[in-house]
């Protein structure tokens, strides 16, 4: 049973509306963000009519600013926007849905304003405008909006879509506008010019339904390029034309020499695999799979090629693809696959024999196979965690030496269960070189001795 001194709204409602009022009085003295909640809910308690107008100048309010917003600010931001929206989309909404939809849409409206004075590095402030596009339809349906009225609307705020933040407005709006309303929101886009890059035509045309209208939106250059192809082979593929997807996708040579090429992605790849197997050509979907594999040690390809073997056969297989990946001329990529798939005795093994090509570049690498492979072999760990420290203590950066103490400290703590070291040295002598190397890295050894 929770204590009575959980921070929970049974507890809370406990202390009764005058202790409460009192609380929030004076967490909200200078915080205008609270504030502002506050005064919303206290619009709302009045009536619709004062939460709509709360919100209508609060909105106006965010429209006039011109300040930046970087990161220190932008939570304060993101509290405000979505207090609005919260608003607009529950009272509001459910006692005067037309109302609502004005509100929302003039709150979308406001999107290119804040996300151009928005330092966004985390997505979250456009991640609220999009959230809010995605409510849109639903909200014009509940308000029995007309299709005219709507597709003007969404026509205005695809041509302020610089931010990309309506991407996905088409596809919400779907429902709500009808083949009249689609075939009216692209008349409407064509007029204004509020397309880029014919984006929002092609929404047009997949919210249609109309996959030749689709298709003219791409010219054969733009096919000609792989990851423009297995964009379009998807949705071909999605409409049931596979034969015609698998033809984009082998006319798409433009940037890619070596289809199996591992610097690229497998997008091209993946399109193509499904492709075959809706034609019925799954021995060349198998085969581009182990090749894929081949390529770049990829698990889920191996997983899918594996699971389309007959039965036992894929035991011989798998042992055919650890032994592959152990050979692979990336000596990092395959102890993230034998590490990954796991192959933990194998990838010790890999450690061992590769055991110069260990440079501490990689730092996710490194820790995550260490701390695997520390329950049964802890050479294999240590020489991981090894060039981790030797890294850390050589950049000389106080958040490094930090990293670099925890490691050194993880390889003492190791050096207990390893009985032969192999030629390597042990634990005291690792220590002695880094004092050879780095005794005047003060900052380092205070950390290393605090323990």
């Amino acid at each position: 049973m929770a204590s009575k001194r959980t921070l929970n709204a049974q507890n809370l409602e406990a202390l009764g509306a005058p202790a409460l009022a009192a609380l929030l009085i004076e967490v909200s003295g200078g915080n205008a963000v609270i504030q502002r909640r506050l005064r919303l809910a206290l619009a709302a308690a009045e009536g619709v009519e004062g939460a709509a107008q709360e919100v209508r100048k609060r909105l106006a309010a965010i429209d006039r600013a011109t300040t930046t917003v970087d990161a220190r600010k932008r939570k304060a931001l993101i509290s405000d926007l979505e207090a609005q929206l919260q608003a607009i989309t529950g009272t509001i909404a459910a006692a005067d849905p037309k109302q609502a939809c004005d509100l929302l849409v003039r709150f979308l409206e406001l999107s290119e304003g804040v996300l151009d004075r928005s330092f966004d590095s985390t997505g979250a402030v456009i991640g609220v405008f999009e959230r809010a596009a995605q409510q849109l339809g639903p909200l014009a349906q509940a308000a029995h909006l007309e299709p005219e009225t709507l597709a003007e609307h969404a026509a205005e705020l695809l041509a302020e879509n610089t931010h990309d933040q309506f991407d996905a407005l088409v596809p919400a709006l779907k429902d709500a506008l009808g083949e009249w309303g689609l075939k009216l929101l692209e008349a409407y886009c064509r007029q204004r010019g509020a397309t880029d890059g014919h984006a929002d035509l092609v929404q047009i045309a997949l919210a249609r339904g109309d996959m030749e209208a689709y298709l003219t939106q791409f010219s054969a250059d733009e096919l000609s390029w792989s990851d423009v192809a297995a964009e379009v082979a998807g949705e071909l593929l999605r409409a049931g034309r596979a034969e015609q997807a698998l033809a984009i996708l082998d006319a798409a040579t433009q940037d890619r020499d070596d289809p199996f090429d591992s610097a690229w992605d497998s997008t091209w790849i993946d399109a193509r695999i499904t492709a075959l197997e809706a034609l019925g050509r799954g021995a060349e979907a198998q085969l581009m799979r182990w090749e894929w594999f081949s390529a770049c040690l990829s698990i889920p390809h191996l997983r899918e090629h594996l699971k389309h073997l007959e039965a036992f056969e894929d035991v011989e297989v798998e042992e055919r693809a650890l032994a592959l990946a152990e050979h692979h001329p990336d000596s990092l990529q395959a102890l993230d696959f034998l590490v990954d798939w796991p192959a933990l005795g194998r990838a010790a093994r890999h450690v061992l024999l590769h055991e110069s090509e260990w440079e501490g570049d990689a730092e996710a690498i490194h820790s995550k196979a260490a701390e695997r492979l520390s329950a049964d072999h802890p050479l294999a760990a240590t020489l991981l965690l090894r060039p981790l420290v030797f890294v850390a203590v050589w950049m000389g950066r106080a958040q490094r030496y930090r990293q670099g103490a925890e490691h050194l400290r993880s390889c003492e703590q190791l050096s207990g269960r390893i009985d032969d070291w192999q030629g390597h040295p042990d634990h005291h002598a690792f220590v002695d070189r880094l004092h050879d190397c780095f005794d005047h890295r003060l900052g380092f050894w205070k950390l290393v001795n605090r323990s």
